[in-house]
């Protein structure tokens, strides 16, 4: 039988954890262990979490343990690894319409339809 894992939260981590939730430039990644968090200290078991995010309760326990482990500031991830896709803007002057397109420019007739 798996360890009952609670969370108590002071009202400091509780307004850390508002402010940080707060920010709109949070991934999904970053946010999930957060409002993990959030809703265990409100009372809520790790099932009960798991069905209101629709992720498994490993994840929820995970984000207990990063909790644990390192506080409020360890929640969210580290950035992930990769460069990001690259968009080339194509406006209404070089088109006729304002669309953006992705891949490769110069690929050939078909890279974009």
């Amino acid at each position: 039988m798996p360890k009952v894992l609670r969370v108590a939260l002071t009202e400091g981590q509780r307004h850390d954890l508002h402010v940080l939730l707060a920010r709109r430039d949070l991934t999904r990644y970053a946010r999930q262990p957060a409002e993990c968090i959030r809703l265990l200290g409100h009372g809520r078991t790790i099932a009960d979490v798991a069905g209101l995010l629709g992720c498994n309760p490993v994840t929820v326990r995970a984000a207990i343990h990063r909790f644990e482990k390192g506080g409020i500031a360890a929640l969210p991830d580290a950035p992930r690894p990769g460069r990001p896709a690259k968009l080339i803007r194509r406006g209404k002057a070089d088109t006729g319409a304002d669309h953006v397109r992705c891949g490769r420019p110069g690929a050939g007739p078909g890279w974009w339809d």
